[in-house]
C-alpha cells in the first residue's frame, strides 16, 4: 500500500477508513509517559488552505528559501485541487496556481545544491502526471519524454549533489527512473523484474547514490541492485535513508493482519545490515513515521513521526548517536500529523516539518508547519 493523502495510504476512501482521535476515555489506557529532552521546535504562520488542505511535501534551499506542495479542498475520497507554498526567509506565502488544471495536489518537491533549480510533480485534468519547475513566482510544466504517454508515471522527485534530478516512476509499462542534468531528460533502465511495483519514494544520497523505494527497494550505480524489503503485510514505507550498503534506515508504519475498522497503525523502524533488516527501538509504538532526513555528513538525523496517544504534538524522533529518542513539536489546539520533513541546508541542524490538524481529509483540516532551529 502507498503513502497517498493523507501521508499517500493512510486514509483510503471515504470516512469509514478515517482513523478517530483518541476519546477522553482512552486516557487510562495510554502507557506511561517517559522524560524526554526538551526540543526547540516552533510553529511557524503559513497561509490557510481551503478545508481539506494538506501538504505533503518540503524542499529547502537555504535559510532563506524553501518549497512546500500539497492539496486543498479534499473531501473523503474526492480529489481537491494543488496549492503550494514558498518561504522567503522571513514568511511563507501562497502561490498562485490558477494556471494549472489540475486534480489532487502537487506531489514531492526537490532543489538543486546552488537553489537555482527546483521541481515538483503533479497530475492533470486528463490524468496525466507532469514535471513542473519552479520560475521564481510559480510551478510551470516541463517537457520530458513520454510526457502524458499512456503508462507514462511520475512519483517522486529528488536532487543530486551534481545538480542534476532524478524522478521515480514509470515508462513503457516498466517500473524505473527519470533522470535531468541541465536541462535535458532520458529514461534509465527499467527495473530488471518486469513486474517490479512502481517506486513511490526516490532519495540520492550524498555521495550520489540513486535508491528508490515502496514495494521496491532499489539501487541504481548504471545497473540495478535490488534489495530484499521485509516490512510486512500492510505496511507502508515513507522513508529511506542509505548511509552506505550496509546502514540503511527506513520509516514507515503497518496496519497488520486483521483489526476492527479504525484500527490505529504500528511505527515501522528499520535497519538494513547489507545482510537483513531488523526492527529498531522507537520511542512510540502506536502511530506512524513519515519522513527521514540526514545531517551534512549524510548520517541520520531526525524522524517525523504522528503518535496515536498524544496527537496535539509531533512526535519527532531525533538521533543521538545510538539510538532513536523522542523530540516533542509544540502542541496545537487540535491535532498535527506531519507529513513531510526536510534539514535546512546553511543552518545548524534547522529542519522544515509540514502537514495538517487532522487524520481525516475533511473540513476543517488546515496545514500547519513548524521548524527545528
Amino acid at each position: 500500500m502507498r503513502r497517498r493523502a493523507f501521508v499517500r495510504g493512510i486514509t483510503a476512501v471515504g470516512a469509514a477508513a478515517a482513523l478517530p482521535l483518541p476519546l477522553a476515555g482512552a486516557a487510562a489506557a495510554r502507557p506511561a509517559a517517559t522524560a524526554r529532552r526538551a526540543a526547540s521546535w516552533r510553529e511557524v504562520p503559513a497561509p490557510a488552505g481551503q478545508p481539506a488542505a494538506h501538504l505533503t511535501a518540503l524542499a529547502a534551499a537555504g535559510p532563506g528559501l524553501a518549497w512546500a506542495v500539497g492539496e486543498q479542498g479534499r473531501y473523503g475520497g474526492t480529489l481537491g485541487t494543488p496549492m503550494a507554498l514558498s518561504w522567503n526567509g522571513t514568511a511563507w506565502s501562497a502561490t498562485d496556481l490558477s494556471h494549472l488544471t489540475y486534480t489532487g495536489g502537487l506531489r514531492s518537491v526537490a532543489v538543486d545544491p546552488s537553489g537555482t533549480t527546483a521541481l515538483t510533480l503533479g497530475t492533470d485534468t486528463a490524468g496525466h502526471d507532469q514535471l513542473l519547475a519552479w520560475d521564481g513566482a510559480t510551478w510551470r510544466e516541463r517537457a520530458f519524454p513520454g510526457r502524458g504517454a499512456a503508462g507514462t508515471k511520475l512519483t517522486a522527485v529528488a536532487a543530486g549533489p551534481d545538480g542534476g534530478f532524478w524522478v521515480a516512476g514509470r515508462h513503457d509499462g516498466r517500473a524505473g527512473l527519470l533522470r535531468g542534468s541541465g536541462g535535458t531528460w532520458r529514461w534509465c533502465g527499467p527495473l530488471p523484474d518486469e513486474a517490479a511495483p512502481t517506486p513511490y519514494g526516490v532519495r540520492v544520497t550524498r555521495g550520489g547514490e540513486v535508491w528508490v523505494f515502496g514495494d521496491v527497494i532499489a539501487r541504481w550505480d548504471g545497473a540495478w541492485t535490488v534489495v530484499p524489503r521485509n516490512v510486512g503485510i500492510r505496511a507502508s514505507v515513507s522513508g529511506l535513508l542509505p548511509v552506505a550498503h550496509d546502514d540503511i534506515w527506513l520509516t514507515g508504519f503497518s496496519y497488520g493482519v486483521g483489526g476492527p475498522p479504525g484500527k490505529p497503525p504500528s511505527v515501522v523502524l528499520q535497519h538494513y545490515d547489507g545482510t537483513e533488516w531488523s526492527s529498531v527501538t522507537s520511542p512510540f509504538t502506536v502511530g506512524l513515521l513519515s519522513g527521514i532526513t540526514a545531517d551534512a555528513a549524510g548520517r541520520p538525523d531526525r524522524i517525523s513521526g504522528w503518535d496515536f496517544w498524544d496527537q496535539k504534538r509531533a512526535h519527532y524522533l531525533r538521533w543521538d548517536g545510538t539510538a532513536w529518542v523522542g523530540e516533542r513539536g509544540p502542541e496545537s489546539p487540535s491535532a498535527y500529523l506531519p507529513e513531510a520533513i526536510t534539514a535546512i541546508p546553511g543552518t545548524d541542524g534547522g529542519h522544515w516539518s509540514a502537514g495538517t490538524t487532522s487524520f481525516s481529509p475533511y473540513p476543517p483540516a488546515q496545514i500547519r508547519v513548524e521548524r527545528l532551529g
